[in-house]
């Protein structure tokens, strides 16, 4: 097996410096306080010179300062009301307004203030914060065969160890086409039940994390070999490859389980030991979920075979909602496919079919933080909603799809949400959506801010992988 340590990208340039750049990078990481911490993905650049040694080390302990202990909640140096005391507000707030009322009138102002303010918004009142980048990730080849889907594709078998005892790792599987010109667009997705349900070639190791005894061939919550192959139908790889198109993927179990019960794996390491830090009712699942995408991509943009600039986040229902939550906390994600997402994810929490905020707070209370719960009965004092999660993607393309016997998921609300976000991508220069009221059913809307409802219920399978890669065509002009 072989093992290698995940490179650390550069994180200091050597440019010119001014005290008025000084002066203004230090303001900027003041007020960038406590919306970034380690868990941010953006690579920061302080201008160091020579002859302005004084003013980097100002800058440095500038940053120091800013920045939360790792692990703690990005917002909490930032003072939210009590969910009580928010003003109701019945439509979808407006993603150009700042907390404080004020408008965003520039490209500047929406990245460096109203952006980052989201961010600490909904880690504050909905999703709890995303755990920090741990310091370490060590990558363990586990495999690599050229022979995959009768040689048109290579199978690369990689775990992600985050540290020593009792941390998780991500079973990473990777299927990338041998018939290529460069490197290949890659879509990253979340599983429910395990790599190996994707495919019967035994060389993929059977999931070693707790498994639900939905997942066929689990009759104990653990993988067996009835298990393997199990969810084939659902995850077209022969096709994918055909279409020139790698696939990487990863069981949300090996990040923390889907249990309200109890957490074994991120949040019970991060805790130490200690119970009062891992609530498993409030603990914020998603958030976690999201952290094992940012640990893939991290992994991702490392591997020569795949397309770094080209990443593209999915999932389906509990993990559409992952997908647009990673997406939004991570800019190296390039497209989003949160499918039939619903509420917490796509739908409108405001909605009035569908699932409801309480519904789904009093059913999986582990998947969101304690301060969404106070919302169960007055989610228009929410300040945001499901669009202002969207333009934090901005301006980079998300695709809602949907399905018509899907009403749990509100696909009605679900193009109101895109309505809702299209005037950030419009004011970032981007077309926005294109459609002005909801397409008909099999009518692709492949505009950035995309829409697709077909007939159905709620599923994923060949025929919306299709639609993925059409849609991802049109974004990468392939």
């Amino acid at each position: 097996m072989k093992v290698m340590k995940m490179p650390s990208p550069s994180t200091f340039s050597s440019v010119p410096a001014s005290p008025s750049r000084c002066q203004q990078f230090s303001l900027s990481l003041r007020e960038r306080a406590g919306v970034w911490g380690k868990a941010a993905s953006h690579q920061l650049r302080l201008p160091i010179h020579p002859s302005s040694f004084a003013c980097a080390l100002g800058l440095i302990m500038a940053l120091w300062a800013a920045l939360p202990a790792a692990g703690a909640d990005p917002s909490s140096s930032t003072s939210f009301p009590d969910p009580s005391t928010l003003k109701p507000q019945a439509a979808l707030p407006d993603p150009l307004v700042m907390f404080d009322g004020r408008r965003v009138t520039s490209r500047d102002q929406w990245f460096k203030e109203r952006r980052p303010e989201l961010q600490a918004l909904f880690q504050h009142y909905m999703y709890g914060a995303i755990p920090p980048k741990p310091d370490h990730t060590e990558v363990k080849l586990v495999g690599e065969y050229h022979d995959f889907l009768g040689g048109k594709a290579t199978l690369k078998l990689v775990t992600l160890e985050m540290g020593p005892t009792n941390a998780p790792w991500i079973d990473l599987m990777l299927v990338v086409p041998n018939e290529r010109t460069g490197p290949a667009p890659v879509f990253l997705a979340m599983n429910f039940c395990g790599n190996h349900t994707l495919t019967d070639d035994p060389r993929v190791p059977l999931t070693r994390s707790w498994l639900g005894t939905f997942c066929k061939g689990c009759p104990k919550n653990a993988a067996t070999e009835a298990a393997r192959g199990s969810q084939v139908g659902d995850w077209p790889l022969a096709e994918i490859v055909r279409r020139g198109y790698a696939l990487a993927a990863f069981y949300s179990g090996d990040v923390d389980s889907d249990r309200g019960d109890v957490s074994q794996g991120l949040y019970a390491w991060l805790a130490k030991g200690d119970p009062a830090s891992n609530n498993p009712t409030n603990r914020g699942t998603i958030a976690a979920w999201a952290w094992g995408f940012h640990r893939c991509v991290d992994y991702l943009v490392t591997e020569p075979s795949v397309d770094p600039h080209r990443i593209a986040s999915l999932g389906h229902s509990r993990n559409g909602k992952t997908a647009l939550v990673a997406a939004a906390y991570d800019e190296r994600i390039a497209i989003a496919f949160p499918h039939q997402a619903g509420c917490g994810g796509t739908a409108p929490s405001r909605g009035k079919i569908g699932e409801s905020v309480k519904r789904i707070n009093d059913v999986f209370p582990h998947w969101f933080n304690a301060q969404f719960k106070q919302f169960n009965n007055d989610v228009q004092r929410l300040p945001f909603d499901q669009n202002c999660l969207v333009a934090l993607c901005a301006p980079r393309p998300v695709l809602f799809s949907a399905a018509e016997g899907d009403q749990w998921a509100n696909p009605t609300g679900q193009f109101q949400v895109l309505q809702a976000a299209d005037p950030v991508y419009r004011f970032l220069g981007s077309e926005g959506l294109a459609a002005k009221e909801m397409p008909p059913r099999g009518q692709l809307v492949a505009s950035p801010l995309g829409y697709y409802i077909r007939e159905g219920k709620h599923s994923m399978g060949p025929a919306d992988w299709n639609i993925f890669m059409n849609f991802a065509d049109a974004q990468w002009r392939k």
